[in-house]
Order: C-alpha cells, then structure tokens, then sequence
C-alpha cells in the first residue's frame, strides 16, 4: 500500500513541480517586460482600434466558455446529491454562490493592483495582454485540457465521495461548501484573467456588455441542465465554443504583438501587401509579418495541440492493444441512493 502511495505521489510532485516552475518563467518574464526600455511610442500612430463590436465578442465568448465549463463540472459534482444524500446540496450550492461573489471581489482587487501599475503606462497593456494569451494557450493547450477533465474533475469526485461518508456536521458542512467553491471558482479567476487586458483597451463599459451577455448565455444553459434537466449536446457545444476561443486567441495575439512593436520589443517588417484596415479593427491583423506570424503560430499550436492530444488518447492505446479512453457527452446521470 505505501508503494502505491509513492508511485501516486510522485506524478503529482512532478506536476507541481512543472506548474511552479511555469509560474516562475511567467513572472520572470512580467518583471522583465515592467522594467524594460522601451523605444519612442507616438500617440498619433494609431492603428486600426478594435472595434466594440470585436471586443463585445471577445469578452462574451469567454464568459460563456468558462460558464460552461463551471456548470458541466458543477452538474458531474451534484448528480449524485439525491435520495437521502439531497440535502447535502445545499451548502455545495452556497459554496457555489460564495465563489460567484469571490470573483467579483478578484476582478476588483485586480483592478487596484493594475491601477497601482499604471506608472508603467504602456508597458502594462503588453503584459496583461501577455499574461492572457499564456493563459488562453494553457486554456486551448488540449495536453492540458485532458488532465483538466481527468484530473481536475477527478479530484472533485473523491473529494465528494469522502464527504458523502462522513456523519453529518459542522466538518462535513463546511467541505461541501468548500467543493462548491473551488469547483467553479477556478473558471471565475480565469474570466478575471483574461478580461484585463479588453478593459484597458477599450473600458469597463464595453467589457461589462459583454460579460452580460456571456452571463446569460451561461444561465439559460444552467436553466435548461439544472432546472429542466433536459440534455444539451454538451460535447458539441465545448468544441463549437473551444473554436471561437481559438478566434479570440488568434484576435489577441495581433494586437499585443502590434503593443510590443510600438514599444520597440518585437521588429516591424511591413508586408508587400496592405491588409485592410477593417481586419484591423475585426481582427486585430496588420500588415507586418511578425503580427501575421504570430497569429499563424497560435492558430497552428492549438491546431497541433489537438490532433497530438488525440494521436496519444486514441492510436497510442490502439497500438498498445487498449482500449482508447472516450470523452464524456454529456454530465453523468443522477445515481439513486438508498432511503
């Protein structure tokens, strides 16, 4: 027993150990950016400014990827929470409640540490941006996204489970609270995450049209999974929403790389052609080929990413005379419980 306790220790070591050490790059890479020179930024070399129309979009999507995210995981958690068992989803549904407020509350302490920033003037703008097409990138990285689902939801499980043995009590109470915290908490940071660097470009009030929308796309899904409790083609939607994610990526990545030309970060080679200047403001495409190459790059990552996550879960098994693992359709049905 405690050999197999070792041997299921040392992958999670390892995998903190890699997140600390990925963590570690990003703020070295953030502290170099704040405190770098930068060339001569004119004012009055405005490129084609994202349109709201864009921004709206941009925000909304990954309001609703992440929303949905948070109730298929919320749905897996709570589908056994019937029979004897259905008072207990009280305090996790509280825990839920608690987490929504929470992320309100992080998106205001993000707000005053951006603020205590803004000496750095333009350079702040490239890092957000910088900071958000990492996390979109791990988001879209289907290597992750796979130890998201197995891993992430996994751990939620047993956790359940644990708790769902105990006697009822102020412990019990308090851990089921928690799993409904931390079960949809984690989609709420990363909204607040990637949303700084649209509401330095282009204002609250833009950003905040967006997340309303997102919102209630978000809460119609919640409507129909939780109090219709019908089924919604929940792998279809995931895909359809992973794709325009990937729009969103590849919009981002042009314009902070136009942010770290006009600081004097990255070089400016101009294209034989002219891109219109309406991709610009849709798109965020211009015409140098390092804007264009890096939007390439990004579309192709994520792309590669996919086909070689799929490579791994289907032909590698196959090739191994397994049976290749299948990705869920839809949240597990409810298990009744004994009275």
């Amino acid at each position: 027993m405690q050999s197999a306790a070792v041997g299921v220790s040392r992958p999670n070591h390892r995998r903190l150990a890699l997140w600390v050490g990925a963590l570690t790059l990003l703020a070295g890479a953030v502290y170099l950016m704040a405190t770098a020179k930068t060339g001569p930024v004119d004012p009055t070399e405005v490129s084609a400014p994202e349109s709201r129309g864009t921004v709206v979009f941009n925000a909304s999507m990954i309001v609703f990827r992440e929303g949905l995210e948070a109730v298929l995981i919320f749905a897996a958690i709570t589908a056994s929470f019937v029979g004897a068992n259905a008072h207990r989803k009280r305090p996790v549904i509280a825990g839920a409640a608690v987490s929504f407020g929470a992320a309100i509350a992080t998106w205001f302490v993000v707000q005053a540490l951006l603020d205590a920033a803004s000496p750095l003037g333009p350079r702040l703008e490239a890092i957000t941006g910088f900071i958000a097409i990492v996390v979109l990138l791990v988001v879209l990285n289907w290597f992750v996204h796979k130890v998201y689902w197995t891993g992430w939801i996994a751990k939620h499980h047993r956790q359940r489970r644990k708790l769902l043995g105990m006697e009822v009590g102020l412990s019990a109470t308090f851990g089921l609270v928690a799993l409904g915290f931390t079960s949809v908490y984690r989609e709420g940071f990363e909204v607040v995450l990637f949303l700084q660097n649209l509401e330095l470009k282009s204002g609250s009030g833009v950003v905040l049209e967006g997340v309303l929308i997102g919102l209630a796309a978000t809460a119609a899904v919640g409507v129909v999974t939780f109090v219709a409790q019908r089924k919604l083609p929940y792998k279809k939607m995931l895909i359809a929403t992973g794709v325009l994610i990937g729009v969103v990526l590849v919009v981002m990545i042009g314009g902070t790389a136009l942010s770290f030309q006009d600081l004097g970060w990255l070089p400016r080679h101009e294209t034989p052609f002219t891109v219109p200047q309406w991709m610009g403001s849709w798109f965020e495409m211009y015409s140098t080929w390092e804007t264009l190459g890096a939007q390439v790059l990004a579309a192709v990552f994520v792309i590669g990413s996919y086909y070689a996550a799929e490579r791994m879960k289907v032909k590698a098994p196959l090739a191994r005379g397994e049976q290749p693992a299948r990705r869920a359709e839809a949240p597990p049905e409810p298990v009744s419980q004994p009275v």
